[in-house]
């Protein structure tokens, strides 16, 4: 299945999430949420995954973490804020360029129409 196909479902799942929890929770409970939905899927997931960053050949634990990682292609970066801004969208491209993936979401839950909320991050590689 390609990164667009799960990005699709994905979105999917967090609509129902959203759908069913509307906005205004903490970030932490539409991550566990969207984790559940997505592993009632079938589909490997995986959620606060750590990712290192690599410096003159040492990896080194910086505390990065992925909040959920699909199939190992696609990030998902939960955030439950007023806004989404340009740091959250550095953040999520941050992870994609270290573990060398190609397909982030962005998805803020603190908006009335999920839809709103949504960003697809791509890295070129």
């Amino acid at each position: 299945m390609t990164e667009n196909e799960l990005s699709n479902i994905i979105i999917g799942l967090a609509i129902e999430v959203h759908k069913s929890l509307g906005p205004g929770l903490l970030e932490n409970a539409y991550k566990e949420c969207l984790y559940y939905k997505i592993m009632q899927t079938g589909f490997k997931v995986e959620k606060e995954k750590p990712m290192p960053l690599i410096f003159e050949e040492v990896k080194l634990d910086c505390g990065y973490r992925i909040d959920i990682l699909v199939e190992n292609k696609v990030v998902i970066e939960v955030k439950s804020v007023e806004a989404l801004n340009d740091i959250h969208l550095a953040q999520t491209l941050t992870y994609l360029k270290l573990g060398k993936f190609k397909l982030g979401l962005l998805i803020n839950f603190n908006e009335l129409l999920l839809k709103d909320g949504i960003k697809r991050v791509v890295n070129k590689l």
